[in-house]
């Protein structure tokens, strides 16, 4: 009997190279849009030619010139965030930026792929404009050169429809399961926040010019102050960012003192730099003594923020803000009523208003129904990748015990210190060695939630082999890369034939940490099944 069924692996020669540097890959963008630009191509493709021909019988399209300009009709929003134009004989696609589906754009075409079909342009103006194109409601002036947005002339609601889409396709192009083992994906999770939610940018500049790396001698310091910001899409060149509208008020505030920092000092730059804006809150209880309180904002010492305060009102307690510029400082989050505190260049995530909702959807998630009934509920948390904490402590009154497992050290150190802020005896946090992650796990795997949100480059395969030979009961996998996440629940779907156990899969749904942008976070729900011989 066939428990966990395959799609027919029609590009099999692509998938199985993606298989052997899927730990070098951090993000997979090639590869997610040169799958939606094929399938495209094969949509538009009468079968009959597709029949007849071989690769080597096809005409090679006749493409325009480098940097000449052209007319495209925008087909289709790729999962990367970027439009997808047809040629006139529907043989090659154009990637355009800044589009929605039925723009005509004037774009210049800036790099052809013959090999790969396709060529990359760039957005000039909108001639006639799609039915989901709003330019007014772009909210930046930058929009349409800066590479970090894509979606801004997008109602929210459009964005929302898109990022479920990028999950949809996510799981049919990228796991290889037959649709019948994917659940419906679930409508993508708003942030409260569409602009200003973001508690951390890192705009940078180039080193000056003159000598290279392999020439000997200290460059000469910069003369002027070179552009600070962010890269022009399509160019490996940096756009000067006076303000990013998507940085919450105080990161605002701090990029603005930032930049009139070093532009003040740029004599003494002979390299390029990133700067750091990390928010961090202090938060005062309205009946607390009048005492200094800016320790607690995250360490205001001169050179470790931007020196730029905003105090907030609440009916119990007051906020501090301020922007933290030193990357070894300590900042300070807050989550529903947990403390979080970080070293300010460390991972965590930078959309604090969605954080509630998104820690609450988990925590009704994280038990099935009826768990306490059961014979062996669960009763023990263990967070694979934990970090400094995030879902160990927000989940740990749910459990008997809680512990949260992580290969940095510096994060096991601010997990610690989390738990112990937040009064947590229940919960504990450990170092471990990728290829022991699962040795010494204390709990019994009946009675175990395991939680795990990897990098962008997904889990190993050697971190999936431990999970399915520890075998927990249920899994709720996170995930900034629903293209990975895709590929490793199909391994957890598949299964263990040898250990009889294999997973299926309860529900997955995307969430908006990336107001405007291509970006989206999935969840995955799974519970643990066997396989019958």
């Amino acid at each position: 009997m066939q428990n966990h069924p395959m799609k027919p692996d029609h590009g099999a020669k692509r998938r199985k190279k993606a298989k052997t540097e899927r730990n070098n890959k951090s993000s997979g963008f090639d590869e997610v849009l040169q799958t939606d630009i094929d399938q495209l191509l094969r949509r538009n493709q009468p079968e009959t030619e597709v029949a007849a021909e071989s690769p080597a019988e096809t005409p090679k399209p006749i493409l325009p010139e480098l940097f000449t300009e052209i007319e495209v009709t925008v087909a289709e929003l790729s999962s990367t965030g970027d439009g997808l134009a047809l040629s006139e004989n529907a043989d090659h696609v154009y990637v355009v930026p800044f589009t929605v589906p039925g723009d005509r754009v004037l774009v210049k075409v800036v790099r052809h792929f013959p090999s790969l079909s396709y060529s990359v342009t760039d957005f000039i103006k909108a001639v006639t404009p799609g039915p989901k194109r709003n330019d007014a409601l772009i909210g930046c002036q930058y929009f349409g050169k800066c590479s970090g947005c894509q979606l801004q002339m997008m109602s929210y609601e459009d964005q929302l429809a898109h990022k479920k889409r990028i999950v949809e396709k996510a799981y049919a192009n990228f796991s290889g399961l037959i649709p019948e083992l994917i659940p419906a994906i679930g409508d993508t999770f708003p942030s409260p926040l569409r602009y200003g939610y973001r508690t951390k940018l890192t705009p940078h500049f180039t080193a000056p010019p003159g000598k290279s790396r392999r020439q000997k001698g200290p460059r000469e310091p910069h003369k002027e102050v070179p552009p600070i910001g962010f890269t022009y899409k399509n160019r490996r060149l940096d756009l000067d960012i006076e303000d990013c509208p998507l940085g919450t008020d105080i990161v605002r505030k701090g990029l603005r003192s930032e930049r009139k920092r070093v532009a003040e000092n740029i004599g003494r730059y002979t390299k390029g730099a990133t700067l750091l804006m990390r928010e961090s809150t202090a938060r005062i209880p309205k009946d607390a003594p009048d005492t200094n309180t800016e320790s607690s904002a995250g360490e205001k010492e001169a050179g470790r923020d931007s020196g730029d305060v905003i105090r907030i009102e609440h009916d119990q307690y007051s906020e501090e803000k301020r922007c933290v510029t030193d990357p070894n400082a300590t900042s300070v989050e807050y989550v529903d009523d947990y403390m979080f505190t970080n070293k300010a260049g460390a991972f965590f995530q930078n959309n604090n208003s969605i954080l509630p909702g998104f820690t609450e959807y988990i925590r009704q998630q994280a038990l099935p129904p009826h768990n306490q009934e059961d014979a062996k509920p669960l009763k023990y948390l263990l967070d694979a990748y934990s970090g400094s904490g995030l879902f160990t402590i927000t989940l740990s009154t749910l459990f008997k015990s809680s512990l949260g497992v992580d290969v940095a050290g510096d994060s096991i150190t601010s997990a610690r210190e989390n738990a112990r802020a937040n009064a947590l005896p229940n919960t504990g946090f450990a170092a471990a060695d990728a290829s022991t992650l699962f040795k010494d796990v204390p709990y019994p795997p009946d009675q175990t939630l395991l939680v795990i949100d990897p990098p962008r480059k997904g889990c190993s395969e050697d971190f999936l082999r431990q999970l399915l030979t520890f075998g927990p009961r249920r899994v709720v996998y996170v995930s900034c890369n629903v293209h990975t996440q895709a590929r490793d629940v199909a391994v957890m779907v598949q299964g263990d034939s040898e250990k009889k156990i294999r997973y299926e899969i309860e529900s997955i749904r995307g969430f908006d940490f990336f107001p405007q942008t291509g970006h989206v976070e999935g969840v995955a729900i799974l519970n643990r099944a066997s396989i019958s011989a």
